[in-house]
């Protein structure tokens, strides 16, 4: 055993000593590839997460570019304007309202959104477009109009048409919180010069580069490390496009990047003309107030107020030049800056053969002709949309409104809305002449609505019609003073104890409250009239006799009846509600009036007619809901009474103009110390409220007559109104009734009134023609109208 082991020691010692040992030379080869394999494991590794990065990347910007695309505002278009035979319109309406639909005048009506006007006959192009399930081409047609109205419309192979709807002016959107607001192109309705236009300004290899253009990022690269910071950009319209959806403005090596590996990320995942589109509905073009302007559709409106295709060559370019930077170009606030600018852009246009010179010459002749204050055109109704988001609201999620690309179709009429705000507007100008310098600026608010199926013409929030803000129309509760008394005395109608030549006391009364004072209402005259019919008592609203009045029907009743009227809330049972002393909104007053103004059947009042999805599949219609809300005999006795406001009491003054011409009901109302002026008036087809006040609840020195009456005579004035005539109840006993007395009279005599009289309660037969001292007290009465609640 031991001489085995000495041998095997002997072995491995021979093995040791012919061992050659390393060399420098071989240390110093084996580090290196030591070195080499680090190197290799960590390139592969690097590679492996920009690989990781880049696919991450890849998938990232694939789904959110696919989720944005259509992230779509929801647009709101008002009601079609409907022509036809026989309808009261002048030739110069016509126009304007053509010009608010963005409509140019020119020698010859060949294209779409094109018109002309030879004397009586006027000869337009209509536009083609969808509306809720119905889908209107263009047309030619000729307008001809005799005394006011429209004589007969010609179609385009010169047969008649019985009605033509030209197409729906937009009004707004509801865009989200961040503010972006669009108007999407589609593909078909892309022009070719203006897809040219931005390749020939913004990207000239657009068609052969993967997302980046190397040359440019190299000379761009040359220029900036020279200068030793970013100075000149290289960016493709993907890398715009990306920046605009994913990326902030930063100019830092970190941010160009991310961008160009997003770019040639969106390359590879769709194709040229899909990432035109893209760009041509995403690109940043002007600023409104919170709201952005993003894509040329919307920033051809915002600019022009005209759809992308009708755009002539000089706006096209300077749409064009609004890329370059809109804030620096805004043709609004540097015009010099935005010319120079599109004669550039028109410059390049020539050079890429895209126009020819005279063309060019042409068109930088012209002027920027952009619409006056760009974004805030006639066609901006800041009130009612506000009414609008709040009515779609309550049924849809915000965010299914502010993404899905929803098309909602309104009942504003925009002739109605315009002559509305200018009602307001003017009048309260007038109403401000010689008042104190210190007083505080009056505003107001108008609500029109069309009785028969409630739905909201116009709403006028403000005197400051074109901005968003306090709208005094939804959101200004206010005390309505005597607007409440035609509830009162239909209570007292619907009771059966009364009829309108029933007899009241207008009397002092005096009446103990639950805290045990008396509250003791007097008339605005300060006088007191004795036993009058009921007519009279409210066509020249007596307070004394209303409360009188409403104290026998019961406080109750009246509260009751208003909530069937349309109010939302049951007012306290308090006495001073006979006379007003509740607050309501203009808004919530025009629901009220809405139901008497239809005969005692309620329809909530709706400002959105349908809405339809992005594919123009209808969503949803808003059909009537009728209920019948109040005695149909009883109304119709109230509203001959309201009648009687306008032809004989506090709303006589009214009477001007168009109100002159046709039969109105209506009412004043005037709030304590004349803090609040209303008038709520109505024809066969027009209800309209308004109200005149200021904001801090100071006085403003106007009675319902001398105010908001005066407001809603401009309103009336400017409309085309049928007479208020229904017919009445078939059962109805009409009689003449002496208005001073209540007596049954001869219908010729001058104090004569044809009223609903139930034959039990008929009064006695007055002897000749009424009471000498009603006729005489008569140039009293005309006296106190102007000055009357």
């Amino acid at each position: 055993m031991a001489s085995r082991k000495k041998k095997t020691t002997a072995k491995k010692k021979t093995a040791g000593r012919g061992r050659k040992r390393p060399t420098k030379s071989r240390k110093r080869r084996s580090g290196r590839g030591r070195w080499l394999g680090a190197a290799a494991l960590a390139l592969m590794l690097a590679g492996a997460a920009v690989a990781a990065y880049v696919a991450t990347v890849s998938i990232t910007v694939s789904r959110e570019f696919e989720a944005r695309r259509w992230d779509v505002p929801a647009q709101v278009y008002a009601t079609p304007l409907e022509l036809y035979a026989g309808r009261r319109l002048a030739p110069d309406a016509l126009v304007a309202e053509l010009r608010r639909l963005g409509y140019q005048e020119s020698p010859a009506a060949d294209r779409p959104g094109r018109y002309r006007q030879r004397g009586a006959i006027l000869e337009l192009t209509t536009r083609a477009y969808r509306y809720t399930d119905e889908t209107q081409p263009a047309q030619s047609v000729a307008i001809e109009f005799a005394n006011g109205r429209i004589a007969a419309i010609d179609g385009p192979r010169g047969a008649p048409l019985a009605l033509l709807r030209l197409d729906p002016l937009r009004i707004g959107s509801i865009f989200p919180a961040h503010g972006e607001d669009r108007l999407i192109v589609a593909p078909e309705d892309l022009p070719p010069l203006l897809v040219e236009t931005l390749k020939a300004v913004e990207d000239r290899r657009f068609d052969e580069h993967h997302g980046i253009d190397v040359i440019a990022v190299l000379r761009a690269a040359l220029v900036n490390l020279r200068a030793g910071e970013i100075r000149q950009g290289a960016s493709t319209l993907t890398q715009q496009l990306v920046r605009s959806y994913f990326l902030s403005n930063a100019r830092t090596w970190e941010r160009k990047l991310r961008e160009a590996v997003m770019a040639i990320a969106l390359e590879l995942h769709y194709d040229k003309d899909e990432l035109m589109q893209a760009y041509v509905n995403e690109v940043y073009l002007a600023q409104d107030g919170r709201r952005a302007i993003h894509g040329f559709g919307l920033g051809s409106q915002f600019y022009f107020g005209k759809p992308l295709p009708e755009l002539e060559l000089h706006e096209l370019a300077l749409l064009v030049a609004q890329v370059r930077g809109p804030t620096y170009y805004n043709p609004q606030r540097h015009p010099e800056r935005a010319l120079a600018r599109r004669n550039l852009v028109l410059e390049q246009m020539r050079a890429q053969g895209l126009i020819d010179a005279a063309q060019q010459a042409a068109a930088a002749k012209r002027e920027l002709d952009v619409v006056a204050d760009a974004g805030r055109s006639s066609s901006y109704y800041a009130g009612y949309l506000d009414l609008v988001r709040r009515q779609l609201y309550a049924e849809y999620p915000r965010d299914e409104l502010e993404r899905r690309g929803l098309t909602v179709l309104t009942t504003l009429d925009p002739a109605v809305q315009s002559s509305a705000e200018a009602a307001l507007i003017e009048e309260l100008d007038a109403l401000e002449n010689g008042r104190a310098a210190d007083s505080p600026a009056l505003d107001g608010a108008v609500v029109v609505t069309s009785p028969h199926n409630a739905e909201v013409l116009a709403l006028v929030g403000s005197r400051k019609t074109g901005y968003d803000g306090f709208n005094r129309a939804l959101d200004a509760r206010r005390q309505i003073g005597s607007l409440i008394k035609p509830a009162v005395y239909l209570a007292a109608l619907e009771s059966g104890r009364y009829s309108l030549a029933s007899l009241i006391d207008d009397s002092p009364i005096s009446i103990e409250l639950d805290n045990g004072t008396l509250w003791s209402p007097r008339n605005f005259s300060g006088e007191a009239h004795g036993h009058v019919p009921l007519v009279r008592a409210l066509a020249e609203s007596f307070n004394m006799a209303t409360v009188r009045l409403g104290m026998d029907v019961g406080v109750d009743a009246v509260a009751k009846l208003l909530v069937r009227l349309g109010l939302q809330h049951e007012p306290r049972h308090f006495p001073s509600l006979l006379l007003g002393a509740i607050e309501l909104t203009p808004y919530e007053v025009a629901g009220i009036y809405n139901t008497l103004a239809n005969g005692g059947f309620s329809i909530p009042l709706r400002a959105v007619r349908a809405v339809v999805d992005e594919k123009g599949e209808l969503v949803q219609r808003y059909p009537l809901s009728i209920e019948e809300a109040a005695d149909a005999e009883s109304v119709y006795a109230l509203n001959q009474a309201l009648v009687q406001v306008m032809e004989r009491g506090t709303g006589v003054t009214a009477r001007r103009g168009a109100a002159a011409r046709v039969t109105v009901a209506g009412k004043t109302g005037t709030s304590d110390d004349l803090r609040d002026s209303w008038f709520a008036g109505f024809t066969s087809d027009k209800l309209v409220v308004t109200w005149v006040g200021n904001d801090d609840n100071r006085a403003t020195g106007l009675t319902g007559a001398t105010g908001a009456a005066r407001v809603w005579t401009r309103v009336i004035d400017a409309l085309d109104v049928a007479s208020y005539a229904p017919p009445p109840p078939a059962d109805a006993n009409l009689i003449p009734i002496d208005y001073g007395t209540g007596l049954e009279t001869e219908a010729s005599c001058p104090d004569a009134v044809l009223l609903p009289v139930p034959a039990e309660a008929e009064p006695p037969r007055a002897r000749g023609c009424g009471s000498t001292k009603t006729r005489i007290g008569s140039g009293i009465r005309d006296w106190l109208r102007d000055r009357l609640n």
